[in-house]
């Protein structure tokens, strides 16, 4: 990951978290297409290096939230292709709640006033 001015730094478990939701919704995809697509939709504020992607994707499968199989990307090279597993999925709507339960108290705790 790169820091800029208007970019910030990924916590390792979110970046876990990112990478299963984007496997859920595009299916499966390459590394530097997870990076991308995740970078996209976060309109570039995350710059995601290839090895901080890989690093994930290697505990996602040490964990067995991912699978990998080898195919031909886009442009006809050879690629590992990853594809979130069923405890993946289970596995990502657990911490989509954890997440948005935390979510919702940082946004309660941001209001408060000093008064």
């Amino acid at each position: 990951m790169t820091k800029g001015q208007g970019r910030s730094e990924v916590l390792q478990g979110t970046l876990d978290l990112m990478v299963l939701k984007t496997l859920e919704v595009i299916g499966p995809q390459h590394g530097y297409g997870i990076a991308r697509r995740i970078e996209q939709i976060s309109d570039d504020v995350f710059q995601l290096n290839e090895g901080t992607v890989y690093a994930s994707l290697l505990r996602l499968r040490q964990r067995r939230w991912i699978s990998s199989s080898w195919g031909y990307s886009e442009n006809n090279r050879k690629a590992k292709f990853y594809a979130i597993t069923q405890s993946g999925r289970r596995q990502l709507a657990k911490e989509t709640q954890d997440w948005e339960r935390i979510a919702g108290v940082m946004a309660r705790l941001l209001r408060l006033s000093e008064g």
